[in-house]
């Protein structure tokens, strides 16, 4: 990792003890990092005499016609600006205590400078939302909705309002705004909003309010507070002074222990809060208000304890459990191999030495049965943290990691930047998945580089686990130089470049022995040519048959990768690829009944969709990528008596609803569980015999150097779903492409081969890991505009020799959401450290209407 020529000077929180006593001197200044785009540098503000603030508490203050959030830095006995101190704005209130301690904002800073991003966005991200407040300007129709609608508006819009049809005046852009603003219930939105749905929305705002049609407002921020209740506390004993019924409630109170919530104390008695005002005057109770802590709450567990443990598994929790600071640990362990006890057992000393851990996930879908498994060993002391939590449960437990208390937090992605003050371990598991990377908005970080970071920050070992690991972990623990050597044991090896001490750890074998289960490949060209045209081969149709038989149960994997198909012959199995890169053509979506043009997301290259395959003039040409819900028609068509659970982003959206689908499944209500990448991720279900994957070809034929590597990782990972439990597992996956090398190594659960194949490729196009890349994704509503911009900087990097430059090109699906998109890749080689662009120059190319992200170690490119 580097840093090069970054106009970031590192910010340094100052210590709360360089503070100076606060009566010294009435005129107090501190200077902040305000939350506001296109604000660079520290700003100064008066501090009122009633606040006690200290470096790193999180302010509200004045700026400009705004409130915003903002970060206090440092605390001066005189402002050091030219301003008189009269002119200089008082801070509004703080809002949460600091926290920065000088570890935790190292960490900030440079993921801040390697990715690109202004520090203050970096906060954004770590902080939990609500604590930066932002005042917005929002846009509303006059009188609300209905009075809009009637055209009643105010001020200059009298003729207006005159005429027959009161919208025939406004411009196209206007009208565009006032339909908007129509559709919405409460007519109410965003200037932002506004601004990214129309083109030139200021032009049609500023129309809107000269006819008084519209008005424009500040929203204040909205901030998040600590949930109060109020508690009542039995002080005096009952005596008979009381009536009848002031007595029934004390001794409700008495025999609860003392203390209820009002709410519940009312509840149970019937009764109203006047009669608890009367005995607080009396002096029998007392009524305060209390915090209530806000925090997921998962079902009753019964407790568990550890595991007696394989050889494999003692000798990698040996390891881990001998390291003293700074360390990076590769778990490299087989589907089913108990990666996940060995997490347990090396956290549980952790925590009796008074030190916290922090566990990474890929996504939400697999942390139920994950945070069970933590809550049934740990119990209370286990949090999870992740971006499905309302806005009050993520503050809640975001600040109850501040209290320093030995605890576990189970998280996703942004969970890298918990703020556990005493760290003893940080374990990313699954640490292949795409997840862990960031796409936008910046920063793009990895949660992979950010832990490591953070673990050599805090002086903690790493801990990456998983059955498929990374490739750039993979060469990381040098393996590629070892040649395999230490499967089954421990070795310690030099990562290339770095004197970092790290650990390769093997599980080569599931608990108690059991088998990897068989994969069978069906190729699905024979099954055309012998009459069979459904999706589901005729072993996977007899498979199924035989699951409702038995009474097993069974997952059915569909790759749907969103927009991304390719073309592909069903005779041969021929896939239309480019000619200047090793990836495949695909379909390119501009426009409703446009022209079919296949093309090339790198370089550009584009031809249209031939009408016969050009390697053996078949008509069966055929774009790839059924979804779910057509798989879940067909199977219900096929098989009516097998029951179904549908496992995608379109079931789970619910809070909840990925531990309901999956609680049903577990208890036997469904034969099939149906869904996408999600059954990937880590799902433990021994009752499953039956894996099935319906298109291979889908990972298999991406525009993408990855494509393979994602292939391989996603069919290991669904084929080691089947067979945990004590009956045998089978695995049948259908594609057109049998000799590819990647189905192969899936056969044979063979991932050095696969690795050391792949390695191979990427070191000759110098492709990750052994090259590195930005990618630089423009758009704009403008679709002339940000092709133009994406061409201006592209001929602007090309002057340099340093690194090559790719594109630029359309993504690959042009417009979202009325946004035109295009990218340029840029690669060099790492050990050569060149001079990169200067950013704020690149920034400067861009006129205001194109949105220009930075993403550094781009793992989506499509």
């Amino acid at each position: 990792m580097y840093i090069n020529e970054i106009n970031l000077s590192p910010l340094v929180v100052a210590q709360a003890g360089e503070s100076y006593q606060s009566g010294a001197n009435l005129n107090r200044w501190v200077e902040v990092l305000v939350d506001c785009p296109g604000s660079t540098g520290l700003f100064t503000y008066r501090l009122p005499a009633q606040l006690e603030i200290k470096p790193g508490d999180i302010l509200s203050v004045p700026f400009g016609a705004q409130q915003l959030g903002a970060i206090a830095i440092r605390l001066l006995a005189q402002p050091n600006i030219d301003l008189p101190p009269e002119k200089i704005r008082e801070v509004e209130d703080i809002v949460s205590v600091g926290f920065f301690p000088s570890a935790y904002w190292e960490l900030l800073n440079r993921v801040a400078a390697y990715y690109y991003t202004p520090l203050i966005q970096v906060i954004r991200v770590a902080l939990p939302p609500g604590l930066l407040g932002r005042s917005q300007r929002r846009i509303r129709l006059v009188g609300g909705r209905e009075a809009g609608g009637r055209g009643q508006g105010a001020g200059g819009s009298g003729y207006l309002l005159g005429t027959a049809d009161p919208l025939a005046f406004l411009t196209p852009t206007a009208r565009q705004v006032w339909e908007l603003l129509q559709g919405q219930p409460a007519g109410d939105y965003s200037f932002v909003y506004l601004q990214q749905k129309v083109k030139s929305a200021y032009r049609g705002i500023r129309e809107l309010l000269r006819f008084g049609l519209v008005e424009s407002y500040l929203e204040p921020p909205r901030l998040t507070r600590p949930k109060l209740q109020k508690a009542v506390t039995l002080t005096g004993t009952i005596d008979q002074e009381l009536t009848t019924r002031q007595r029934e409630i004390l001794e409700v109170l008495r025999r609860r222990g003392g203390e209820l919530w009002q709410n519940e104390l009312l509840q149970i008695c019937n009764a109203s809060s006047s009669i608890l005002k009367t005995l607080t005057q009396k002096g029998y109770i007392v009524v305060e208000e209390r915090e209530v802590l806000r925090t997921e709450q998962g079902p009753t567990l019964v407790g568990d304890g550890a595991k007696s443990l394989t050889t494999a598994q003692a000798s990698a929790l040996a390891t881990i459990q001998t390291l003293d600071g700074f360390a990076q640990v590769l778990l490299h362990g087989v589907t089913g191999s108990g990666k996940t006890e060995v997490y347990l057992q090396a956290i549980a000393p952790l925590l009796n030495q008074g030190k916290s851990a922090l566990v990474l996930v890929p996504e939400i879908g697999l942390t139920p049965q994950l945070t069970d498994r933590f809550r049934a060993r740990f119990g209370n002391k286990v949090s999870v943290y992740h971006s499905a939590l309302s806005d009050g449960e993520r503050y809640d437990t975001w600040r109850q990691m501040l209290t320093g208390e030995p605890q576990v937090v189970i998280g996703t992605r942004s969970a890298v930047f918990a703020p556990l003050p005493n760290l003893g371990l940080i374990i990313l598991d699954e640490e292949h998945d795409s997840s862990f990377k960031q796409d936008s908005p910046i920063p793009t970080y990895h949660a992979r580089t950010v832990a490591q970071w953070r673990a050599e920050l805090e002086n903690c070992p790493l801990v990456l686990g998983s059955a498929t690991p990374s490739l750039e972990s993979w060469v990381s623990v040098g393996m590629q130089r070892a040649g395999g050597r230490g499967q089954g044991a421990g070795g310690e090896f030099l990562t290339p470049n770095s004197s970092l001490s790290t650990h390769y750890l093997s599980l080569p074998e599931r608990i108690n022995s059991r088998p990897l289960p068989p994969v069978e490949i069906v190729d699905m060209r024979q099954e055309l040519q012998q009459g069979n045209r459904s999706i589901f081969s005729r072993s996977l149709q007899e498979a199924l048959q035989q699951l409702q038989e038995r009474k097993q149960q069974g997952i059915l994997f569909i790759h749907r990768r969103g927009h991304s198909t390719f073309v592909s012959c069903r005779s041969c199995g021929y896939v239309l690829e480019c000619p200047h890169c090793d990836v495949s053509l695909a379909y390119h979506h501009t426009e409703e009944k446009a022209p079919e043009l296949l093309r090339c997301h790198y370089c550009n290259y584009a031809r249209s969709h031939p009408k016969f395959c050009p390697d053996c003039s078949s008509p069966y040409l055929k774009f790839f990528g059924s979804g779910t819900q057509r798989v879940t028609q067909e199977l219900a068509r096929q098989f009516p008596e097998l029951r179904l659970i549908r496992f995608d982003s379109d079931t789970t959206r619910n809070k909840g609803s990925h531990r309901t689908l999956l609680t049903q499944f577990a208890n036997g209500e469904a034969d099939l569980l149906v869904g996408t990448q999600m059954l990937t991720k880590g799902l433990d279900l021994p009752q499953v015999t039956l894996v099935g994957v319906v298109a291979a070809d889908g990972l298999l034929n991406l525009s993408d150097y990855r494509a393979s590597e994602r292939a391989f990782q996603t069919l290991t990972q669904v084929a080691g779903r089947a067979g945990r439990g004590e009956d045998p597992g089978r695995v049948i996956v259908q594609t057109y492409t049998t000799e590819h090398q990647v189905i192969a190594a899936v056969r044979s659960h063979d991932y050095q081969s696969f690795s050391q194949a792949e390695l191979e490729q990427r070191q000759a196009l110098n492709y990750p890991p052994y090259g590195r890349l930005i990618l630089l994704r423009l758009s704009s509503l403008d679709p002339i505009q940000v092709q133009n911009t994406a061409q201006i900087i592209a001929t602007t990097l090309s002057t340099e020799e340093e690194f090559e430059i790719l594109g630029p090109a359309p993504a690959s699906i042009l417009r979202v959401a009325n946004r035109y998109r295009w990218q340029i890749l840029i690669k060099f080689d790492p050990d050569a450290l060149p001079k990169l662009p200067d950013w704020e120059e690149v920034r400067s190319l861009c006129p205001s209407s194109v949105s220009l992200t930075i993403d550094v170690d781009p793992i989506n490119i499509m």
